[in-house]
């Protein structure tokens, strides 16, 4: 099958810029600043007809144990570690400095085969450093410009001799049966979102059994939204560790901004959501902006309260934990929530247990004539308000969509049905039918019933 690739390479040689060229999208942030990238990002690359796994890392340094740039180069060597070959970019304009050459003599110790690539080759300005490559003893290098696209045949004719083309075609061929049996098995797409350093980057490490994250106590390690494929009791799963998301206001620079918006990003892409609070500060107003924005989005919600082993009156924290739910997130009522503790790994199979729920409830779908039969019974129990003299028909209603759950519900004035009359069926649907903790939407229409005999 298709073999991997990690880009390595001290801090702004345009590693993230190569592996978006590589898979065609902006999945990496792009900024002048240098360590904008701290965690491993993964994704499936093309160049011409060859395929293969591309792994994006963070810049390589030396710096003392320890410390925030140790742990990112031990990502890095992690991901050379699992990777069947290595492209080693140096900046073309900026020439061969000695931390190019501390790692290469280090990579030349490795046993992956590697390719030296020179980026930022647009100009004359890089003929020195694509000259300087040689000296580095790891092969002839490759000049090109990530940015502009330039030496991409070049690095075809480099990377050609060690992707396994006749893998690829023997995949290409796979039979339908195959196909939709990987159709039918579609990873749940789970964001791991909340405030900063509430301990996402940690759950995900726990959940998925390795330091696949970077983590320390400084707030807003995670500047990227990074998908991790994992699978919990045979379930697939695409776990997408996001940045935290502060308050609107108090977000300034450029770098942040773009880390919340990939956030954002990632809550419009996933199927179900955890918002991940301390429980020493138990919903705060910025998680509740967050839980608002994940059900507007239409998504599943889970609740995890981490750092519980941190808490000393546990009932006390509950307690507001409940009341707090059902005051400030009535439109979902009914949420799950889960006591957790990501350092130790207390009680996440109960958390994973409560995901697959919540996403079973977002998909779940209702028969047209259980629905009649329930807004009959209703309206008998609690009837419209009579407006200007005259009752309010309700006529039909029928599920148009699942994921979130959606309903039509046809009547003769619908702009004149009360707001809390909607909020009476919209939770009689909730109850009546299982639809605990997913945003719910009833959608009014003018019309009658499409079954009704005609005149």
């Amino acid at each position: 099958m298709a073999i991997t690739v990690a880009i390595v390479g001290r801090p702004n040689v345009g590693k993230s810029a190569l592996f978006n060229r590589l898979v065609g999208k902006r999945l990496a942030l792009v900024e002048k600043t240098p360590g904008v990238t701290r965690d491993r990002r993964e994704g499936d690359a093309r160049l011409a007809d060859l395929e293969f796994r591309v792994i994006d890392t963070p810049g390589l340094e030396e710096a003392a144990e320890a410390t925030l740039e140790a742990r990112l180069r031990d990502q890095a060597l992690r991901a050379v570690e699992d990777s069947d070959l290595v492209l080693f970019v140096v900046d073309g304009r900026a020439g061969v400095t000695p931390l190019d050459e501390h790692f290469a003599q280090w990579l030349r110790k490795a046993v992956v085969p590697m390719v030296v690539v020179v980026n930022k080759c647009e100009g004359e300005a890089a003929t020195a450093g694509i000259l300087e490559a040689f000296g580095l003893g790891l092969g002839e290098p490759v000049a090109v410009s990530a940015l502009h696209g330039d030496g991409m045949a070049e690095l075809y004719q480099a990377l050609a001799p060690h992707v396994n083309l006749r893998g690829l075609d023997e995949a290409e061929g796979a039979g339908a049966a195959e196909e939709a049996e990987a159709q039918a098995t579609q990873p749940v797409g789970l964001a791991i979102v909340g405030r900063p350093n509430v301990g996402k980057s940690t759950l995900v490490n726990r959940l998925v059994g390795e330091q696949r994250m970077v983590t320390g106590p400084e707030p807003g390690m995670t500047r990227e939204s990074i998908a991790v494929a994992w699978s919990h009791r045979g379930r697939p799963l695409r776990l997408i560790d996001t940045a935290g998301l502060r308050r609107r206001t108090r977000v300034t620079a450029k770098l942040e901004k773009l880390s919340t918006g990939e956030t954002l990003r990632a809550i419009r892409l996933a199927q179900c959501v955890v918002l991940v609070m301390d429980a020493t500060q138990i919903l705060e107003r910025q998680d509740l902006t967050i839980a608002k924005l994940v059900v507007d989005e239409g998504r599943a919600l889970v609740v995890a309260l981490n750092k519980w082993d941190l808490v000393e009156d546990r009932s006390a924290a509950m307690e507001t934990l409940r009341d707090r739910l059902a005051k400030s997130l009535p439109q979902v009522r009914g949420v799950p929530y889960f006591c957790i503790s990501a350092l130790t790994g207390h009680n996440l199979d109960k958390l994973m247990d409560g995901v697959f729920g919540a996403y079973e409830v977002w998909n779940r779908r209702v028969a047209t004539s259980e629905l009649n039969l329930w807004l009959k019974a209703m309206v008998e129990q609690h009837p419209p308000p009579l407006v200007t003299g005259r009752q309010l028909r309700l006529r039909y209603m029928t599920q148009v969509k699942a994921r979130p759950p959606t309903f039509v519900l046809f009547a003769a004035r619908p702009t004149a049905l009360p707001a809390n009359y909607v909020r009476y069926l919209t939770n009689g649907l909730r109850e009546a039918f299982g639809l605990p903790g997913v945003p719910v939407r009833l959608h009014l229409r003018k019309g009658a019933n499409p079954y009704a005999p005609k005149k």
